[in-house]
């Protein structure tokens, strides 16, 4: 099977139902599939040929579909770039995987003008501006019906880059068709009709969602910006079934006090996923939304691997706790925690979260030492710590780079954000490891807190201190109203924040 050939039928069957909305343009399945055809054959007359790398930079847009519908029938490679990120890595991400045409919407031109310049394989950039909808009308409707292999590659999707250079993680056909089986496995049944919400951006992680929608008939709604309550109008007011958050949004979501006595029975799933939960903000997420929660973890390079509902999520189990679980294994997923020596150990033992899926990367692109670094046997080393339970709950405790060793104890800035974000006077925290003299490390919290608040540093230690025990304590908070940095996917850039506590320091790790 392939994307093209399946998306391509539920465009014939599903031809008069709406299929994509942005703003005010509202498409039929029939209209968006023409609108696909036409860009591919536009991409082809250019002289790109299937296989051939496309980047595209873009926030979510009518334009966005057109490219997601047109690569697939011109059987060519999205490289999707992030608007987030600055000329530079724009600049590696199409140089290493070769792209030959950039798609590039008018209002990020300005990014990336001249890159071509730069770049031997860039052929050309294609601004979509007010003369696109012209140029896009002008190429012909018939569907071009170039041959697609299930082993065709279809995305090259790129890490954050949290340690060098991104890597471009490439998915066949295949792989993220059974990527999507995944996601949506134990979710509800999509039934023609149903809306989907994407508040991030159709390259990041709600894109998982955008082909399981459109195959089984439903419509894809997407905004090209998040705020709290827009986001609630548009979920109460189109009766959203399906919708995808990262924790942060959540958070601003249910502190938004327009939240709560609003109509929200369409909702059939909300997904929070790509970053870890605190206990408070999934427990006012359910107060306000109800027992539609899933909570599902993986990578771009294995995914999904684990989900959870409602009633798995906040249910009272001997020998596991739910609420800071990050699902079970699914069906169609292998879950195993390793040491540094890469042998399983037993339940409730930390070590690396290890895992091998049908909807797993083919490889880094064109980075055998990568790939070797990361896939050993099979399975994916995703870098997080992590534990199995009895019951086959999966919990993250954290990046293993950001692990805190403070006087020769480990400790995991997830469990203290945990216990901070449940102060109701804290929206957002974030914890790192700061130099210590005699420590070697110590972990220090950034809190941004509700204005007007005389919460003190002093009781949010003791806070911590009563909860984890005093040796798992910071040793000093910040308390700002300033919002914190976040990655193009509403991630909380914890290194960015702990870089200057190191400067002039040589290592980064702990030593008394």
């Amino acid at each position: 099977m392939d994307v093209r050939t399946l998306m391509r039928r539920a465009a014939h069957h599903y031809s008069d139902r709406e299929a994509i909305v942005h703003n005010n343009v509202r498409l039929t399945f029939a209209q968006a599939w023409e609108r696909g055809v036409r860009l591919a054959n536009g991409l082809l007359a250019m002289g790109l040929q299937p296989g051939d790398r496309v980047g595209v930079l873009e926030d979510n847009s009518v334009e966005a579909a057109d490219l997601f519908q047109a690569a697939a029938i011109a059987n060519l490679v999205r490289v999707p770039l992030y608007p987030r990120n600055g000329r530079p890595a724009h600049t590696h991400m199409l140089g290493h995987t070769n792209c030959r045409l950039l798609l590039v919407s008018a209002n990020h031109a300005h990014e990336v003008e001249g890159l071509q310049d730069e770049l031997p394989d860039l052929t050309r950039i294609f601004v979509r501006d007010e003369g696109y909808e012209d140029w896009l009308a002008a190429q012909s409707a018939k569907d071009p019906d170039v041959p697609v292999a299930s082993t065709d590659y279809f995305i090259i999707r790129h890490t954050g880059g949290t340690t060098g250079l991104s890597k471009g993680v490439a998915y066949t056909h295949k792989a993220w068709l059974d990527a999507g089986r995944d996601w949506f496995y134990t979710f509800p049944p999509v039934e023609p009709g149903d809306k989907c919400l994407h508040l991030g951006p159709i390259s990041h992680g709600s894109g998982y969602q955008y082909l399981p929608i459109w195959l089984a008939g439903g419509c894809n709604i997407m905004l090209d910006h998040f705020e709290t309550t827009h986001t609630l109008d548009v979920i109460e007011q189109e009766g959203i079934n399906f919708a995808f958050m990262v924790p942060t949004m959540v958070n601003a979501v249910v502190h938004d006090n327009g939240a709560r006595g609003r109509d929200f029975s369409s909702l059939k799933c909300l997904l929070v996923a790509a970053a870890p939960i605190q206990d408070a903000t999934a427990l006012a997420a359910r107060e306000v939304f109800g027992d539609v929660l899933y909570q599902g973890y993986g990578q771009t390079e294995v995914l999904p691997i684990s989900m959870m509902n409602s009633a798995q999520w906040f249910a009272k189990i001997d020998g596991s706790n739910p609420l800071r679980a990050c699902g079970l294994a699914l069906p169609f997923s292998e879950v195993e925690i390793w040491d540094e020596d890469n042998n399983p150990v037993e339940a409730n033992e930390v070590g690396e979260i290890v895992a091998r899926s049908d909807g797993m990367m083919s490889q880094f692109w064109n980075n055998p030492q990568a790939t070797a670094e990361r896939i050993v046997n099979g399975w994916i080393k995703t870098g997080d710590l992590g534990k199995l339970d009895t019951n086959g709950y999966l919990y993250v405790v954290d990046r293993a780079d950001d692990m805190i060793i403070s006087g020769g104890f480990n400790i995991w800035p997830a469990e203290i954000e945990n216990v901070l974000a449940g102060h109701p006077d804290v929206l957002e925290v974030a914890v790192f490891g700061i130099p210590h003299e005699r420590w070697g490390e110590t972990p220090h919290a950034l809190c941004v807190v509700i204005e007007g608040s005389v919460i003190t540093e002093d009781q949010l230690i003791d806070l911590v201190s009563d909860d984890l025990g005093s040796y798992k304590k910071p040793g000093s908070i910040t308390i700002t109203t300033e919002p914190l940095p976040k990655s193009p996917v509403g991630k909380i850039k914890r290194k960015d924040l702990r870089e200057p506590f190191w400067a002039g320091v040589d290592r980064r790790v702990s030593g008394s």
